[in-house]
């Protein structure tokens, strides 16, 4: 096991949360199994890691009951690592940091609820295509749990900021922010051709990171007909990587769309949004095109 210096200070939760997380290697390995690379063979490969270090990290956080160790063959044994409820509450902190990284390393430090065609930060996401969308599930506004894939030829996976029932819901300064603006035209738009896409065998499921109270409402104000899905806990923005901004204290999500198929294969990556009404056009046809 490598020799890790001890944070004396046993008072300061910094100190003791980083005496787990500390080494740029674990926060790596907390990254890659939440995209859904669970064996070692496959770490190892993501991360481009030495067997010997990728050992003592993921003995570390085994230790630390952030991963738990589960057999999935019996001769020989092998195992898979996978995040435990301790694990999955760090995913806000990875959002946080990619959000940071986002905005003041790749970026100018504004808050946007977009970005520019030709930035890192798209190339990550436009880099979705082709990738698989791990096995999760998103809470609806029923209160129950729900696959965002859904069991149909494609779903429209819609991302969007935050939209509310009441006007005075938003975060103040909300219309300031680049790209925050058109939640409402974006689902209502959605709503009002959700037969065409319905034709083209596509599920649409819009997704934001709001509390599902907060979706309900809006939903039922607006007449949606599909079903909104709450990724307040970042399980799928955690597990895509998918770019998020800061307002009123919460993380959100920028306004981005996926095409996924029924394998859970991306089929076409919409970001930035510069054209609400365009990217649903885009999105029908990309469908009616796969079909």
């Amino acid at each position: 096991m490598a020799q890790r210096t001890s944070l004396a200070d046993a008072d300061c939760s910094i100190a003791q949360a980083l005496d787990v997380v500390g080494d740029w290697w674990t926060l790596l390995i907390v990254r890659d199994t939440a995209r859904g690379v669970h064996r070692f063979d496959a770490l190892q490969q993501e991360l481009g890691v030495s067997r010997k270090v990728l050992t003592e990290r993921l003995r570390l956080l085994v230790d630390a009951g952030v991963l738990s160790r589960e057999p999935y063959q019996d001769r020989p044994v092998r195992y898979e690592y996978r995040l435990t409820p301790r694990g999955r509450a760090l995913l806000p902190v990875l959002i946080a940091l990619q959000d940071w990284g986002d905005t003041w390393v790749l970026g100018e430090g504004e808050t946007m609820a977009t970005t520019a065609e030709a930035s890192q930060e798209a190339a990550r996401v436009a880099g979705l295509l082709g990738t698989r969308v791990p096995e999760l599930a998103l809470t609806g506004a029923d209160g129950e749990r729900h696959d965002p894939v859904a069991d149909t030829p494609y779903t429209v996976l819609y991302c969007f900021p935050s939209a509310y029932a009441r006007a005075d819901a938003y975060p103040p300064g909300w219309a300031t922010i680049p790209g925050a603006r058109g939640c409402t035209l974006e689902s209502c738009t959605y709503r009002d051709q959700l037969a065409e896409f319905t034709a083209a065998g596509a599920t649409v499921h819009g997704v934001s990171a709001q509390r599902p109270d907060e979706q309900r409402a809006f939903a039922e104000k607006e007449g949606l007909r599909f079903p909104l899905l709450s990724d307040a806990d970042l399980a799928l923005t955690a597990a895509l990587r998918l770019p998020t901004f800061r307002a009123a204290g919460v993380s959100r999500l920028k306004r981005l769309t996926l095409v996924v198929d029924r394998e859970r294969t991306i089929r076409q990556v919409l970001y930035p949004i510069t054209d609400i009404e365009a990217s649903v056009r885009t999105a029908l046809e990309t469908v009616r095109g796969l079909g």
